[in-house]
């Protein structure tokens, strides 16, 4: 093996290992942070309240590190493995896109309305973001297809 395609190998088995955590994470934390929520929508107990403000900042740097690691994840596809992007990249490059717009888009906007929307709205309306994660029921597209 080459001492490019071994450097470029071992760069994205970091990055990906890395950017990995981060999705997984935000997954589980969202379903904590709708339990919480839910709890305090029910019991109006401010310590379901208190713990869920703690934990929705938490939420809010890994999801901004996921994303950061995942753009240069995606740069890495595109220079690392060019072939692979120009032979296969009718294919992969919609999945991608598709991906980006519902993952990203959507979960950055409820992330949106979660931390600057509460106050500005009533309870019931901040309480979708949470449960809504577009990326948590099924695997990436573009993954599925490799």
């Amino acid at each position: 093996m080459t001492d490019a395609l071994f450097l470029a190998r071992a760069q994205f088995a970091f990055t990906i290992g890395f950017h990995i955590v981060f999705p997984v994470f935000s997954i589980g934390l969202a379903s904590y942070l709708a339990v919480l929520e839910g709890l305090w929508l029910k019991t109006r107990k401010p310590v379901y309240l208190d713990l869920f403000n703690y934990w929705m900042k938490i939420f809010a740097v890994a999801f901004g590190a996921g994303v950061v690691s995942g753009l240069v994840m995606s740069y890495q596809i595109g220079s690392n493995w060019s072939v692979f992007s120009d032979k296969a990249g009718p294919v992969v490059g919609p999945l991608m896109a598709y991906e980006v717009m519902s993952a990203f888009f959507l979960e950055a906007g409820f992330l949106g309305v979660m931390l600057f929307g509460r106050r500005r709205s009533a309870s019931a309306c901040t309480s979708p973001p949470p449960w809504l994660s577009p990326s948590a029921p099924s695997p990436p597209p573009s993954g599925s297809w490799r």
